[in-house]
């Protein structure tokens, strides 16, 4: 499959791997896309494994929608449901990083039906993010999420930072740095992926993330202690949210673990799938 329809949007996906394999979903975070997976698609498919890994919502360009509220977080799991259902799959092993980790999260705690397992990267469980902003260095750490409510602004200013090289400065291999910046060069095309920043102080229909008991389904985090964006307090706290099975994997290693942690990345998601 190359797309699939959801809440009158088109979403594009990038469909690799054996047709008769376990299914692994792939879920980009900000502000990459599905090519972030580019490296780690194929070690699992000479695994065996069928990978999905759709371009999200705001990213696929018949599914950018301009209400910040078409961001909340149940559009976003609502959008990787219509994605299972679209390729006939069940349950799906989910990898997420970034925010598309916030979605993975969210996903295995509310529909564990349909998560065979869980492999999240940087992203910690919401609820620990939340504890340590209030307790630890995290509000330092998050200070930009608080800049991206402002109107406008913010995409002129991160559609230069791509135009100009800025992923690659922070550690993205200059080939993807290139792939985001042509999709994410203009502001009108971060207006998307912005919003979901909006969105996430928008009050959200039913129960939210971190309001459950916690994730039940297998899980692994993986978690690099040069990230500067996500710091040890709410990594080591994340334990504390999941119930099921659970593996905590510390790389030292920044942000972008898609991109420059491919075989370890990999390995961890066939641990959890074969």
């Amino acid at each position: 499959m190359d797309s699939f329809a959801h809440d009158g949007l088109r979403f594009d996906v990038l469909d690799g791997g054996p047709t008769d394999g376990e299914v692994v979903v792939l879920l980009h975070g900000f502000p990459q896309d599905a090519t972030a997976w580019a490296g780690v698609a194929p070690l699992l498919h000479e695994a065996g494994l069928r990978t999905l890994a759709p371009h999200q919502r705001g990213y696929s360009g018949g599914a950018r929608p301009r209400r910040v509220t078409a961001y909340r977080m149940e559009h976003l799991v609502g959008d990787v449901l219509a994605l299972l259902d679209a390729a006939g799959v069940e349950r799906a092993h989910v990898v997420g990083h970034d925010w598309g980790g916030g979605v993975a999260w969210a996903l295995a705690e509310q529909h564990p039906d349909r998560v065979a397992s869980l492999v999240v990267l940087s992203t910690p469980h919401p609820a620990a993010m939340l504890w340590a902003v209030r307790h630890a260095d995290q509000g330092r750490r998050s200070w930009y999420m608080l800049a991206l409510q402002l109107p406008v602004l913010p995409e002129r200013g991160l559609a230069r930072m791509l135009r100009r090289g800025g992923l690659a400065r922070s550690g993205v291999p200059v080939e993807q740095d290139r792939r985001y910046a042509a999709r994410l060069g203009r502001a009108r095309d971060l207006r998307g992926p912005v919003n979901w920043y909006r969105a996430m102080l928008r009050p959200s229909v039913g129960r939210r993330p971190g309001r459950g008991g916690g994730v039940t389904v297998p899980t692994t985090y993986v978690w690099g202690s040069r990230d500067p964006f996500l710091g040890r307090a709410a990594a080591e706290r994340t334990a504390q949210h999941v119930v099921g099975d659970y593996r905590f994997v510390e790389v030292a290693a920044g942000h972008w673990l898609p991109e420059r942690q491919v075989e370890l990345v990999a390995r961890e998601v066939m641990a959890r799938a074969l």
